[in-house]
């Protein structure tokens, strides 16, 4: 009975040690594949923005002479080079940290629906939009938010208002949106966390944009933002 009992105990022991030796190699493949994934989207993403960054960085070093104008032609691309670098960077950052079954992000195409949705839902809301080409799937999804946020806040706060969207861009001067409600800003008969607009405002900082909101003196509410638009 003893030694059957050590036995016993023996092979407890090692089925515990192999037990953990399996769980730490499965969670050394795991951060091995993390890595492996994360080298792939950087290099496929950001590879080629940062070679013509420093391509044209390189110009500007290797040609003192240049002319004030081709400076600061080559100073607008670097610019917007790295801007766009940044803009991937984060959506690289983003589609790692995203659950494998997420839903595919809004585009600005899609604010046309978002504001025909409000309308089927009783809101009195208009939309005039002038966008000139295809804006950027990030700009496109900062656009879509805001309009998002700006439509739920006048729900929430003026049940019935007239709600007016504005949004106007292109490539160079970046892209503006407006959400007003003409009829007032009634507070809620409960309280409201306002993590909405805190969330929209870190959104906005990220893309190097501007938010404003606020009363108007007309006594409407008036929600604000401009997301560049490099050329």
């Amino acid at each position: 009975f003893i030694r059957h009992r050590r036995q016993l105990l023996l092979s407890l022991r090692e089925r515990a040690v192999r037990a953990e030796t399996e769980a730490r190699l499965r969670a050394e493949q795991t951060q091995h594949q993390v890595r492996e994934q994360i080298a792939r989207e950087m290099h496929d993403v950001l590879g080629h923005r940062l070679s013509l960054l420093s391509v044209h960085a390189g110009a500007l070093e290797y040609r003192p002479g240049a002319s004030a104008e081709e400076i600061a032609r080559t100073a607008s691309v670097i610019r917007a080079s790295a801007h766009q670098a940044l803009q991937d960077l984060r959506e690289v950052i983003g589609v790692l940290r995203a659950p494998v079954n997420e839903l595919p992000q809004p585009v600005l195409t899609d604010v046309r629906e978002l504001v025909a949705e409000s309308g089927r839902a009783g809101m009195r809301v208009s939309l005039d939009m002038e966008v000139a080409d295809e804006a950027p799937e990030s700009i496109g999804r900062t656009v879509y938010r805001t309009v998002q946020e700006g439509l739920t806040n006048a729900r929430k706060h003026a049940p019935g208002a007239l709600v007016e969207v504005l949004i106007k861009g292109a490539p160079g001067s970046g892209v503006s949106v407006e959400v007003n409600n003409t009829n007032g800003f009634r507070p809620l008969p409960t309280p409201s966390s306002g993590q909405g607009l805190i969330g929209l405002a870190e959104r906005i900082t990220l893309a190097s944009g501007r938010l404003e909101h606020g009363h108007t003196d007309s006594g409407g509410f008036r929600l604000a933002a401009w997301i560049p638009w490099p050329q």
